[in-house]
């Protein structure tokens, strides 16, 4: 199992339409760990963690978003793995 860190940051019409929750449904799901929070100039960022191909399907799924999202750009940087987070929550 390869471990890998990405942050995310997703834009478009993605606050204000359950992003986060799906966001943290999603990773339930898939077993990532990491955090999605609302910023200031209306972007969401993510954290994930976990097993490469899971922390990729999230990736994917942000393209996408929830069905009410309007995703238009999301940038990937990759970070070192740290291990640590417990599970996938959603921060202010």
């Amino acid at each position: 199992m390869d471990n890998v860190r990405a942050r995310v940051i997703v834009e478009g019409m993605v606050q204000g339409v359950f992003f986060r929750q799906h966001t943290q449904e999603t990773a339930f799901r898939l077993g990532v760990k990491g955090w999605v929070r609302n910023r200031r100039d209306g972007r969401v960022e993510v954290l994930f963690e976990g097993d490469k191909a899971k922390v990729d399907e999230m990736i994917q799924w942000c393209h996408r978003g929830p069905s009410e999202a309007r995703v238009t750009n999301v940038r990937v940087i990759w970070e070192e793995f740290a291990g640590e987070f417990k599970d996938f929550s959603i921060t202010y």
